[in-house]
Protein backbone atom coordinates (compact mmCIF):
# COMPACT_ATOMS: atom_id res chain seq x y z
CA UNK A 1 0.00 0.00 0.00
CA UNK A 2 2.84 2.54 1.03
CA UNK A 3 4.15 1.90 -3.07
CA UNK A 4 0.97 2.19 -3.94
CA UNK A 5 0.75 5.78 -2.20
CA UNK A 6 4.00 6.92 -3.20
CA UNK A 7 3.26 5.99 -7.17
CA UNK A 8 0.02 8.02 -6.95
CA UNK A 9 1.62 11.01 -5.15
CA UNK A 10 4.28 10.86 -7.98
CA UNK A 11 1.87 10.49 -10.60
CA UNK A 12 -0.16 13.46 -9.54
CA UNK A 13 3.06 15.83 -8.92
CA UNK A 14 4.17 14.94 -12.14
CA UNK A 15 0.88 16.21 -13.98
CA UNK A 16 0.59 18.97 -11.53
CA UNK A 17 3.99 20.44 -12.29
CA UNK A 18 6.40 18.94 -15.40
CA UNK A 19 3.66 17.78 -17.38
CA UNK A 20 1.31 20.88 -17.26
CA UNK A 21 4.52 22.85 -18.10
CA UNK A 22 5.28 21.01 -20.83
CA UNK A 23 1.50 21.08 -22.32
CA UNK A 24 1.08 25.27 -21.61
CA UNK A 25 5.06 25.38 -24.09
CA UNK A 26 3.41 23.27 -26.53
CA UNK A 27 2.49 24.88 -29.90
CA UNK A 28 0.56 22.08 -31.75
CA UNK A 29 -2.65 22.58 -29.56
CA UNK A 30 -3.26 25.62 -32.24
CA UNK A 31 -3.76 23.49 -34.84
CA UNK A 32 -6.42 21.38 -32.82
CA UNK A 33 -7.82 23.18 -30.18
CA UNK A 34 -10.86 20.75 -29.68
CA UNK A 35 -7.91 17.87 -29.37
CA UNK A 36 -5.93 20.61 -27.17
CA UNK A 37 -8.67 20.88 -24.88
CA UNK A 38 -9.37 17.41 -24.59
CA UNK A 39 -5.69 16.30 -23.70
CA UNK A 40 -5.65 19.19 -20.96
CA UNK A 41 -9.28 17.62 -19.63
CA UNK A 42 -7.38 14.19 -19.38
CA UNK A 43 -4.53 15.72 -17.68
CA UNK A 44 -6.43 17.18 -14.80
CA UNK A 45 -8.92 14.18 -14.74
CA UNK A 46 -5.28 12.02 -14.17
CA UNK A 47 -4.17 14.73 -11.16
CA UNK A 48 -7.70 14.50 -9.67
CA UNK A 49 -7.91 10.74 -9.90
CA UNK A 50 -4.58 10.33 -8.37
CA UNK A 51 -5.18 12.45 -5.32
CA UNK A 52 -8.33 10.65 -4.80
CA UNK A 53 -7.89 7.36 -5.26
CA UNK A 54 -4.43 7.90 -2.98
CA UNK A 55 -7.02 9.09 -0.56
CA UNK A 56 -9.09 6.20 -0.40
CA UNK A 57 -6.51 4.11 0.29
CA UNK A 58 -5.11 5.88 3.02
CA UNK A 59 -8.18 6.48 4.27
CA UNK A 60 -8.96 2.51 4.29
CA UNK A 61 -5.78 1.98 6.04
CA UNK A 62 -6.28 4.58 9.01
CA UNK A 63 -9.74 4.05 9.18
CA UNK A 64 -10.78 0.62 10.03
CA UNK A 65 -14.47 0.86 9.36
CA UNK A 66 -14.06 1.81 5.73
CA UNK A 67 -11.44 -0.59 5.62
CA UNK A 68 -14.48 -3.28 6.26
CA UNK A 69 -16.60 -1.09 3.88
CA UNK A 70 -14.54 -1.36 0.76
CA UNK A 71 -12.42 -4.79 1.43
CA UNK A 72 -15.40 -6.42 3.30
CA UNK A 73 -16.33 -9.09 0.38
CA UNK A 74 -12.52 -8.92 -0.93
CA UNK A 75 -10.74 -12.55 -0.86
CA UNK A 76 -8.09 -12.68 2.15
CA UNK A 77 -5.26 -12.66 -0.11
CA UNK A 78 -6.36 -8.96 -2.03
CA UNK A 79 -6.63 -7.96 1.67
CA UNK A 80 -3.37 -9.05 2.47
CA UNK A 81 -1.51 -7.78 -0.53
CA UNK A 82 -2.39 -3.97 0.52
CA UNK A 83 -1.10 -4.25 3.82
CA UNK A 84 -3.61 -2.25 5.28
CA UNK A 85 -3.04 -2.65 8.90
CA UNK A 86 0.61 -2.34 8.79
CA UNK A 87 0.65 1.46 7.03
CA UNK A 88 3.16 3.50 8.19
CA UNK A 89 2.48 6.85 10.48
CA UNK A 90 3.08 9.30 7.87
CA UNK A 91 0.27 7.64 5.39
CA UNK A 92 -2.74 9.76 7.91
CA UNK A 93 -1.05 12.70 7.83
CA UNK A 94 -0.92 12.31 4.02
CA UNK A 95 -4.80 11.35 4.12
CA UNK A 96 -5.46 13.84 6.11
CA UNK A 97 -3.52 16.43 3.59
CA UNK A 98 -5.74 14.55 0.41
CA UNK A 99 -8.77 15.12 2.80
CA UNK A 100 -8.06 18.84 3.10
CA UNK A 101 -7.56 19.42 -0.41
CA UNK A 102 -10.30 17.54 -1.92
CA UNK A 103 -13.07 19.17 0.60
CA UNK A 104 -11.19 22.27 -0.53
CA UNK A 105 -12.08 21.68 -4.54
CA UNK A 106 -15.16 20.35 -3.97
CA UNK A 107 -16.08 23.80 -1.74
CA UNK A 108 -14.33 25.91 -4.54
CA UNK A 109 -16.52 24.23 -7.22
CA UNK A 110 -19.46 25.16 -5.49
CA UNK A 111 -18.90 28.19 -4.78
CA UNK A 112 -17.64 28.55 -8.21
CA UNK A 113 -21.06 27.49 -9.32
CA UNK A 114 -23.68 29.61 -7.48
CA UNK A 115 -21.02 32.60 -8.36
CA UNK A 116 -21.58 31.88 -11.99
CA UNK A 117 -25.99 31.63 -11.27
CA UNK A 118 -25.38 34.73 -9.31
CA UNK A 119 -23.65 36.56 -12.30
CA UNK A 120 -25.75 34.81 -15.18
CA UNK A 121 -29.09 36.37 -12.86
CA UNK A 122 -27.90 39.37 -12.66
CA UNK A 123 -26.99 39.62 -16.40
CA UNK A 124 -30.55 38.24 -16.99
CA UNK A 125 -32.03 41.36 -14.86
CA UNK A 126 -30.08 43.49 -17.15
CA UNK A 127 -31.15 42.13 -19.54
CA UNK A 128 -34.69 42.22 -19.08
CA UNK A 129 -34.22 45.97 -18.31
CA UNK A 130 -32.98 46.91 -21.89
CA UNK A 131 -35.08 44.69 -23.26
CA UNK A 132 -38.38 43.85 -21.71
CA UNK A 133 -40.78 41.25 -22.66
CA UNK A 134 -43.98 42.90 -24.06
CA UNK A 135 -47.36 42.04 -22.38
CA UNK A 136 -48.87 38.76 -23.37
CA UNK A 137 -50.77 38.15 -26.35
CA UNK A 138 -49.06 41.54 -28.16
CA UNK A 139 -45.72 39.30 -29.35
CA UNK A 140 -43.86 35.78 -29.06
CA UNK A 141 -40.99 35.41 -26.79
CA UNK A 142 -37.68 37.04 -28.39
CA UNK A 143 -36.25 33.69 -29.47
CA UNK A 144 -32.87 32.74 -29.97
CA UNK A 145 -31.62 35.81 -31.22
CA UNK A 146 -32.14 39.11 -29.48
CA UNK A 147 -31.38 42.45 -30.74
CA UNK A 148 -30.00 45.59 -28.36
CA UNK A 149 -30.03 48.94 -29.18
CA UNK A 150 -26.60 49.85 -28.90
CA UNK A 151 -23.87 52.45 -29.98
CA UNK A 152 -20.89 49.87 -29.68
CA UNK A 153 -21.00 46.48 -31.95
CA UNK A 154 -21.12 43.19 -30.15
CA UNK A 155 -22.40 40.17 -29.54
CA UNK A 156 -22.59 37.18 -27.55
CA UNK A 157 -24.67 33.95 -26.07
CA UNK A 158 -26.32 34.35 -22.16
CA UNK A 159 -25.66 31.12 -21.46
CA UNK A 160 -28.94 29.58 -19.25
CA UNK A 161 -32.00 27.69 -20.03
CA UNK A 162 -32.99 28.71 -23.01
CA UNK A 163 -29.80 30.36 -24.11
CA UNK A 164 -29.94 33.55 -26.16
CA UNK A 165 -27.75 35.01 -28.65
CA UNK A 166 -27.68 38.78 -28.25
CA UNK A 167 -26.33 41.64 -30.80
CA UNK A 168 -26.26 45.04 -30.75
CA UNK A 169 -27.47 46.95 -33.36
CA UNK A 170 -24.40 48.94 -33.91
CA UNK A 171 -23.41 45.40 -35.23
CA UNK A 172 -25.66 44.94 -37.36
CA UNK A 173 -24.85 48.06 -38.78
CA UNK A 174 -21.30 47.69 -39.11
CA UNK A 175 -20.90 44.21 -40.14
CA UNK A 176 -22.14 42.89 -43.61
CA UNK A 177 -24.29 39.60 -43.89
CA UNK A 178 -21.91 37.22 -43.99
CA UNK A 179 -19.78 38.68 -41.43
CA UNK A 180 -22.97 38.62 -38.55
CA UNK A 181 -23.05 35.04 -39.85
CA UNK A 182 -19.69 33.97 -38.99
CA UNK A 183 -20.17 36.01 -35.37
CA UNK A 184 -23.18 34.24 -34.80
CA UNK A 185 -21.95 30.68 -35.83
CA UNK A 186 -18.69 31.61 -33.66
CA UNK A 187 -21.26 32.01 -30.19
CA UNK A 188 -23.61 28.60 -31.62
CA UNK A 189 -19.89 26.89 -31.68
CA UNK A 190 -19.29 28.13 -27.96
CA UNK A 191 -23.02 26.76 -27.07
CA UNK A 192 -23.08 23.21 -28.99
CA UNK A 193 -19.27 22.84 -27.03
CA UNK A 194 -20.82 23.80 -23.65
CA UNK A 195 -17.53 25.98 -23.10
CA UNK A 196 -19.33 28.21 -20.50
CA UNK A 197 -19.19 24.93 -18.60
CA UNK A 198 -15.41 24.14 -18.98
CA UNK A 199 -14.49 27.55 -18.44
CA UNK A 200 -16.40 27.53 -15.32
CA UNK A 201 -14.80 24.48 -13.87
CA UNK A 202 -11.57 26.34 -15.11
CA UNK A 203 -11.62 29.26 -13.00
CA UNK A 204 -12.83 27.22 -9.99
CA UNK A 205 -9.98 25.24 -10.00
CA UNK A 206 -7.97 28.08 -10.33
CA UNK A 207 -9.08 30.49 -7.70
CA UNK A 208 -9.11 27.00 -5.30
CA UNK A 209 -5.06 26.28 -6.53
CA UNK A 210 -3.61 29.36 -7.71
CA UNK A 211 -0.24 28.36 -6.81
CA UNK A 212 -0.55 24.54 -9.15
CA UNK A 213 0.85 25.52 -12.29
CA UNK A 214 -1.46 22.67 -13.85
CA UNK A 215 -5.10 24.74 -13.02
CA UNK A 216 -3.21 28.21 -13.53
CA UNK A 217 -2.43 26.69 -17.06
CA UNK A 218 -5.57 24.93 -17.86
CA UNK A 219 -7.82 27.78 -16.92
CA UNK A 220 -5.13 30.21 -19.23
CA UNK A 221 -5.56 27.68 -21.81
CA UNK A 222 -8.94 27.14 -22.16
CA UNK A 223 -9.76 30.60 -22.52
CA UNK A 224 -7.71 30.92 -25.29
CA UNK A 225 -8.87 27.27 -27.09
CA UNK A 226 -12.46 28.09 -26.56
CA UNK A 227 -12.01 30.74 -28.97
CA UNK A 228 -9.67 28.71 -31.23
CA UNK A 229 -12.07 26.19 -31.49
CA UNK A 230 -14.99 28.38 -32.28
CA UNK A 231 -13.18 30.74 -34.34
CA UNK A 232 -12.70 27.25 -36.46
CA UNK A 233 -16.24 26.06 -36.32
CA UNK A 234 -17.38 29.98 -37.79
CA UNK A 235 -14.20 29.62 -40.59
CA UNK A 236 -15.60 26.58 -41.51
CA UNK A 237 -18.83 27.82 -42.46
CA UNK A 238 -17.98 31.49 -43.82
CA UNK A 239 -14.33 31.48 -44.34
CA UNK A 240 -11.32 32.28 -42.77
CA UNK A 241 -11.44 36.30 -43.94
CA UNK A 242 -14.33 36.90 -43.62
CA UNK A 243 -14.41 35.81 -40.04
CA UNK A 244 -11.36 37.61 -39.38
CA UNK A 245 -12.71 40.79 -40.02
CA UNK A 246 -15.67 40.13 -38.09
CA UNK A 247 -13.38 39.63 -35.83
CA UNK A 248 -11.60 43.03 -35.89
CA UNK A 249 -14.48 44.93 -36.42
CA UNK A 250 -16.12 43.78 -33.57
CA UNK A 251 -12.99 44.42 -30.59
CA UNK A 252 -11.94 47.93 -32.41
CA UNK A 253 -14.06 50.10 -30.01
CA UNK A 254 -12.59 47.97 -26.76
CA UNK A 255 -9.21 49.18 -27.17
CA UNK A 256 -7.78 45.82 -27.15
CA UNK A 257 -5.29 46.83 -29.76
CA UNK A 258 -3.44 49.01 -27.07
CA UNK A 259 -4.16 46.48 -23.92
CA UNK A 260 -1.54 44.21 -24.02
CA UNK A 261 -3.22 40.65 -23.00
CA UNK A 262 -5.99 41.53 -25.43
CA UNK A 263 -3.85 42.73 -28.29
CA UNK A 264 -1.88 39.04 -28.09
CA UNK A 265 -5.17 36.99 -28.21
CA UNK A 266 -6.98 39.02 -30.85
CA UNK A 267 -3.76 39.21 -33.16
CA UNK A 268 -3.32 35.51 -32.52
CA UNK A 269 -6.71 34.41 -33.80
CA UNK A 270 -6.75 37.17 -37.00
CA UNK A 271 -2.99 35.62 -38.00
CA UNK A 272 -4.70 31.97 -37.56
CA UNK A 273 -7.52 32.95 -39.35
CA UNK A 274 -5.70 34.71 -42.58
CA UNK A 275 -2.73 31.95 -42.34
CA UNK A 276 -4.35 28.80 -40.93
CA UNK A 277 -2.17 26.24 -39.46
CA UNK A 278 -1.82 22.97 -40.73
CA UNK A 279 -4.10 20.56 -40.00
CA UNK A 280 -2.89 17.19 -37.98
CA UNK A 281 -3.36 13.87 -39.83
CA UNK A 282 -5.66 11.39 -39.04
CA UNK A 283 -3.65 9.14 -37.38
CA UNK A 284 -1.76 11.33 -35.10
CA UNK A 285 -5.02 13.06 -33.92
CA UNK A 286 -6.46 9.57 -33.25
CA UNK A 287 -3.03 8.99 -31.17
CA UNK A 288 -2.91 11.72 -29.11
CA UNK A 289 -6.72 11.54 -28.25
CA UNK A 290 -6.16 7.82 -27.32
CA UNK A 291 -3.09 8.59 -25.52
CA UNK A 292 -4.88 11.89 -23.82
CA UNK A 293 -7.85 9.24 -22.72
CA UNK A 294 -6.07 6.41 -21.15
CA UNK A 295 -3.81 8.54 -18.78
CA UNK A 296 -6.58 8.61 -16.37
CA UNK A 297 -6.45 5.35 -16.06
CA UNK A 298 -2.91 5.33 -15.14
CA UNK A 299 -4.19 5.96 -11.06
CA UNK A 300 -6.89 3.40 -11.03
CA UNK A 301 -4.41 0.86 -12.53
CA UNK A 302 -2.21 1.55 -9.97
CA UNK A 303 -4.93 1.03 -7.44
CA UNK A 304 -6.00 -2.12 -8.14
CA UNK A 305 -2.50 -3.69 -9.12
CA UNK A 306 -1.67 -4.93 -5.92
CA UNK A 307 -5.78 -6.96 -5.65
CA UNK A 308 -4.82 -7.93 -8.72
CA UNK A 309 -1.73 -9.43 -8.12
CA UNK A 310 -2.76 -11.36 -5.58
CA UNK A 311 -5.87 -13.15 -7.36
CA UNK A 312 -3.29 -14.52 -10.41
Amino acid sequence: MTSCLLLLCALGLAAAVPVARALNRATWPEQAPVLGLWVWQCLVATALLSCLTALVLGSAAGFRTLRDHLFGSAPPAVVAAYQLSSAPAWTMALTLLMAAGTAWTAAALVGQLHAVRRVRGAARARLRERAPELPAGLAADHGPLLVLEEEYPDAWRMPGSPSRLVVTTAALHRLTDRQLDAVLTHERGHARARHDWLLCLSAALAGAFPKVPLFTHFCEQTHRLVELAADDTAARQCGHVTTALALVELNQHRGVFSHPSGRRLLDERVNRLLTPPPPFRPRERTLIATAAALAPLLPLLITFAPGIGALE
